[in-house]
């Protein structure tokens, strides 16, 4: 006889010699198999149902926080700083101020950058860029289509999207809600943040601006740490104190190796 018909024989044997199970514990397992297949279902999902929610969550961002028009202040210097900067890598980006107090910026995996009018107010244009740049630089390195990608395998939406097959748009605002959470407040390990670093460097340099303005931006933050009103971003964008002194330094070596004069302070 096969191995596999001895397999099979065996099998069966232990199931019909096993006593019944308890109407509980036969709950418990129909539960177990229904969320298994839930997670296949999440974990299967594809680069464009993914876009779809990423996009489906930006719009709720933009729609639940005030977003400054086209003749504010505050989006004229942006966009007067990004002019020229329309894509990453083939990814188009847009650029939005949400005029909020939190000082705080990110960058989605579709290109969608925001910026914070109060980030703004405390940054000079180099710094500002500095910090732009960097949050590009973790989308180029998909450290934030990783993260969102984990946010919705694990996070309030989960449910949702496995009961749908992956299929965006059924989702709650509660659940949209923890999604844009999660692209706004993304932390990154000390690796990914060098990654982060390195990548922002290169994109802000091929587009003809001065990478000292990235090291500027972390001292600015790094001179801030302990003031609890703009810790959020801090926290978000440096693991450890010593850690965020050795990206300056290194930044900063790498900058003057490649022959960029440091802007004067403002």
């Amino acid at each position: 006889m096969k191995l596999s018909k001895i397999l099979g024989s065996a099998a069966l044997a232990c199931l019909l010699l096993a006593p019944a199970a308890p109407a509980s514990a036969q709950f418990n397992l129909k539960k177990a198999i229904n969320a298994g297949t839930k997670t296949v279902q999440a974990l299967t999902i594809t680069d464009e149902q993914m876009a779809s929610y990423v996009k489906e969550s930006v719009d709720w961002m933009d729609k639940h926080n005030p977003v400054l028009p086209e003749d504010d202040p505050y989006t004229i210097r942006l966009r007067k700083l990004t002019e020229g900067i329309t894509e990453a890598d083939g990814i188009p980006l847009n650029f939005k101020v949400y005029h909020v107090i939190d000082v705080n910026a990110f960058a989605c995996p579709d290109g969608s950058v925001r910026v914070f009018s109060s980030l703004m107010d405390i940054m000079n244009d180099d710094e500002l860029m500095g910090v732009i740049g960097h949050e590009i630089g973790h989308v180029l390195k998909r450290h934030s289509k990783n993260a969102f990608k984990t946010e919705l395998l694990t996070g309030a939406a989960k449910d949702a999207i496995s009961s749908t097959g992956g299929v965006a748009g059924a989702l709650t605002d509660s659940a949209l809600g923890s999604l844009g959470e999660s692209l706004i407040n993304a932390k990154y390990s000390q690796k990914q943040e060098k990654e982060a670093d390195d990548c922002g460097y290169d994109f802000l340099v091929a587009n003809g601006r001065n990478p000292w303005g990235m090291v500027m931006s972390f001292e600015k933050l790094s001179s801030m740490e302990g003031d609890q009103a703009k810790t959020s971003y801090i926290n978000k964008m440096f693991s450890s104190h010593p850690d965020t002194k050795d990206r300056i330094k290194r930044l900063s070596a790498r900058a003057t190796k490649d022959g960029f004069q440091r802007p004067a302070a403002e």
